[in-house]
Order: C-alpha cells, then structure tokens, then sequence
C-alpha cells in the first residue's frame, strides 16, 4: 500500500484537486494559475521526493489569496491522509537551505497539532505579481490541516526570491526527513497515538 492522499474542494472562490504521494520520486503535474506558487510546489516536489499533482482554478481576477490558501488547505489534509497513523516513521524533520545570500530553516514536528511559526521579513511586497504575505497564508493552511507544527525562518537574506525559495526548499527537505519510515512499527509518540 502507498502513502497517498487525493482530496477535491470546491468552493464559490476555487476548484482545486491535490494528490500527493509520500513515496514518489519526484514527478509533478502542476497545473494553476498562480505562476510563482506553481515554482514554489515545484521545488518542493522535487527536493521532497515527493509525487505531486495540482489542478486548480480561482478568482484571481480578484487576487490570487483564495487559490493560494486553499491549495495550501488541500495540500494539508493530503498530507494527513497519506501519513496514516504515523507508524514507524521519524516524526521529526529540520533542514537549513542556502539559497545565494539567504539561508532558511524548517524544522517541523508530524504531531497531529496543526501550528504555525513564520519569520520572514521579505524587503518587497511582491515577487513579480505575487504577493509575499501568501507565503505564510500558504504554509499556514497546510500546517492546520496537515496536524503538521511548522517552524519557519529565513535567518538572513535581501533577495524577496531567494528567501521564498528557501524557505520551500528547507520544507521540503524537512518534511521529506520527518515521513521517512526507518523505526519500529509504532507510532513515535510515548501516548502511542499522534
């Protein structure tokens, strides 16, 4: 049995449809409106190995907050789905990215309590047409409905690119390195259950 998770929301603002498999090898199908997310999901397929298909459409004609937040939701509870009970996996995962003159951290815990900590202070507002708030609107909606505690910090850097990227990057790894099954068939946790 694979590690997988395949979720549909629809909503009046969006139509989005997430598969992720835990166990890929990297392959991604990412189809969005929203060029920079779709770069940021990118990478972390990639450096997760990770198995990821995105189809969705939103009213970005209004912005792109709605179909940012809301893949980030379906990510999440994909992620839920595929994780399972947790057994024998690490639980824990940390990973510092280098990205030119900026160096992000992710270190994050599969607990089952959905949190969030971001620090980031991105020098500009926009990376071309997207907003940088939604970089922590995404990753707060994945980090509620995945049951994932996220921390998030760009130690240093100038660049508002580079510092989105690593910060993806050093998630990706992160994650990756948390749902790795290497222990006991138990779940990680001394109330055996997570």
């Amino acid at each position: 049995m694979g590690r997988y998770g395949e979720i549909r929301r629809r909503t009046g603002e969006t139509d989005i449809e997430v598969r992720l498999d835990l166990d890929g090898t990297g392959r991604r199908d990412l189809d969005l409106p929203v060029p920079f997310l779709r770069h940021m999901l990118d990478l972390l397929a990639q450096h997760g190995l990770f198995d990821l298909t995105v189809r969705a459409s939103g009213d970005t004609d209004v912005d792109d907050h709605h179909t940012v937040e809301d893949i980030g939701i379906c990510l999440g509870q994909a992620f839920r789905l595929a994780v399972g009970d947790k057994r024998g996996i690490r639980r824990y995962g940390t990973r510092y990215a280098p990205m030119d003159e900026t160096l992000a951290r992710a270190a994050l815990d599969v607990s089952g309590r959905g949190f969030l900590v971001f620090r980031a202070d991105f020098p500009a507002e926009r990376i071309g047409s997207f907003a940088t708030e939604l970089v922590e609107e995404f990753f707060r909606a994945f980090a509620h409905n995945a049951g994932v505690t996220l921390h998030l910090e760009v130690l240093y850097g100038r660049n508002a690119h580079h510092m989105a990227e690593g910060l993806f990057k050093a998630f990706a790894g992160a994650l990756r390195e948390a749902v790795r099954v290497d222990g006991p068939p138990e779940v990680p946790s001394t109330k055996g259950v997570l």
